[in-house]
């Protein structure tokens, strides 16, 4: 059971104590479910998306706000509509009648107290997995509230460098507590599950190569390797990094990475031996960010 005070929240690792009746949180979130969108989604690894989509919702807000998020029209700028619970567990039927591979809840966390319930009402008439999609800064204890009603999780690691978590998300203990989070999210899930190609239990690891970083990324995978070993879930090497706008305080940013930087990630990740996905560098466009336009969030 999720222990949750609506008006002191401490549900994510920034735990800034908002009274969510009153104000926003950090993440941006009230004490109302917002979502954007909600359809099949036919852009994440092939084992998610299959050939039909995943039937994905986006919510609205993110308690990480990296500084290069290909969503922020969402995350930062809380694009989207306020939903109940109930209209929620709708959703959840409405995506598997479209004929969903899965049900995939993308940044999720702030939300929790009212997703839990939706998901708890949804879950006798699902017979199609739930993925939780995360940015990785999650609390353990808040990951097991989740035990027995999410079969995927497919959380980002996204930086190795407790410096670089500063910079770029104001998360210097973003390397810990990712670690922590993919820890319990393993614990629950054991090692990937197929049915065909597709996953229906397990771990989905994604990493995004960012411009100049490569050697944090190459001792990052070493240190999964390390810590997890390479069969404990797959990983989604991704070479889809976009510059948004140009940043003048982190000029660094302003560029896609090279195929020299992404080749070495990826060669390292073989070498070790990790199972899972590459991207081709013509992944990095904006054409691949959907449309936030309140798809299939509507009551109907």
């Amino acid at each position: 059971m999720l222990t949750f005070d609506v008006t002191h929240c401490t549900l994510c690792p920034r735990r800034c104590g908002a009274d969510r009746t009153q104000r926003a949180g950090v993440c941006g979130g009230r004490d109302t479910i917002r979502a954007a969108r909600a359809a099949l989604h036919h852009w994440e690894e092939p084992c998610i998306s299959g050939t039909q989509g995943s039937g994905t919702v986006f919510f609205s807000g993110c308690a990480l706000h990296c500084r290069f998020c290909q969503n922020g029209v969402i995350s930062a700028e809380l694009t989207g509509m306020d939903i109940t619970t109930e209209r929620l567990t709708e959703i959840f039927l409405e995506l598997q009648e479209q004929g969903a591979h899965n049900i995939n809840l993308v940044t999720a966390g702030h939300f929790l107290p009212w997703v839990i319930p939706a998901l708890e009402a949804a879950k006798p008439a699902l017979h199609i997995p739930v993925v939780y999609n995360s940015g990785g800064y999650e609390l353990p204890e808040t990951l097991r509230a989740l035990e027995g009603l999410v079969d995927i999780y497919l959380p980002d690691y996204k930086f190795y460098d407790s410096e670089t978590a500063r910079r770029y998300a104001n998360a210097p203990d973003y390397p810990e507590i990712a670690e922590a989070a993919l820890t319990e999210m393993l614990r629950q899930t054991g090692t990937p599950v197929f049915d065909g190609d597709l996953l229906q239990k397990g771990c989905i690891v994604r990493h995004l190569v960012l411009p100049g970083h490569r050697h944090e990324s190459i001792a990052l995978l070493r240190h999964l390797a390390e810590r997890f070993g390479t069969d404990a879930f797959l990983l989604s090497l991704m070479a889809q990094y976009t510059p948004m706008h140009e940043d003048a305080q982190y000029p660094e940013l302003n560029r896609r990475i090279t195929k020299m930087e992404y080749r070495s990630v990826a060669d390292t990740a073989a070498a070790l031996g990790f199972q899972g996905f590459t991207q081709e560098k013509s992944s990095a466009s904006s054409s691949y960010t959907p449309d936030f336009d309140m798809q299939g969030i509507e009551c109907k």
